[in-house]
């Protein structure tokens, strides 16, 4: 008998040895999981920056020589950034906002965290607006439109006095009591 109960105390700790392993690689995977998330949340918003810088710079000319001997023969060619704004697909911009403007300026993802925010009795943060304007209350989506949030602060049309803490523009609503 004592043989069996041997036997069964190391397979026990065998056992115990394989949960360990598989906690220890389960604490692993998450921490690569939330840091591919992050990247994931960093690349969206970066393009959309990338998209609206892109859309207000000007035209630009670069001169492009075809052989360094031949210097005189340069050409101006319309730089390849040029126009670009017009090919990146999902990318809205915003308007600053001006005395008399509405929020039907804005495009539609804007224009819907706007009123939700005017309609709150006080300051709200992104994870309060999510469900709001139909999204799932995930991370990417609360940092998606927490970007939104402070491009909209940026842009003039909601105020961030403490951070996170978002509310319609002070001077906007005093200017425009109809701006919905």
């Amino acid at each position: 008998m004592g043989s069996l109960f041997e036997e069964l105390e190391a397979r026990e700790a065998v056992a115990l040895r394989r949960v360990e392993e598989l906690e220890t690689e389960a604490v692993a995977l998450a921490g690569r999981l939330e840091a591919a998330r992050e990247g994931l949340v960093r690349l969206r918003i970066a393009r959309e920056t990338v998209a609206e810088v892109l859309a207000e710079m000007p035209p630009e000319t670069t001169t492009v020589i075809r052989n360094a001997e031949h210097a005189a023969e340069a050409e101006p060619v319309v730089s390849a950034y040029v126009g670009a704004e017009r090919q990146v697909v999902g990318v809205l911009t915003v308007p600053r906002w001006q005395p008399g403007m509405r929020t039907d300026a804005l495009p539609r993802d804007y224009r819907d965290i706007v009123e939700v925010v005017a309609d709150a009795p006080g300051p709200v943060r992104a994870k309060q607006v999510v469900p709001r304007i139909g999204l799932p209350a995930e991370a990417g989506k609360i940092e998606g439109t927490r970007s939104k949030m402070k491009r909209l602060v940026e842009r003039g049309w909601l105020d961030e006095d403490t951070p996170g803490l978002f509310t319609v523009a002070r001077r906007r609503a005093e200017g425009s009591a109809n701006s919905r």
